[in-house]
């Protein structure tokens, strides 16, 4: 049996971290079907082993240090 995982949708500010609540930047899929969500804290606290149990991970903890475009003033 072939398992083909599609693309995950981007998080939102909506998608909370499983342990905190807080804001989740990583998705886990687990091989056992489900997932869990994490802030970018408990994602690294619990990474080790997470990567045991996952088909997949969805990091977007880049976000957190990526600068967005200035807002145009001339508005």
């Amino acid at each position: 049996m072939t398992t083909v995982l599609t693309p995950a949708s981007p998080l939102t500010a909506a998608d909370r971290c499983d342990r905190c609540g807080a804001q989740a930047y990583l998705r886990v899929v687990l091989t056992s079907g489900g997932e869990l969500l994490f802030c970018a804290h408990h994602g690294r606290k619990f990474e080790p082993e997470l990567k045991k149990i996952a088909a997949d991970i969805q990091d977007e903890t880049d976000r957190l240090t990526t600068v967005p475009n200035a807002v145009d003033e001339d508005r």
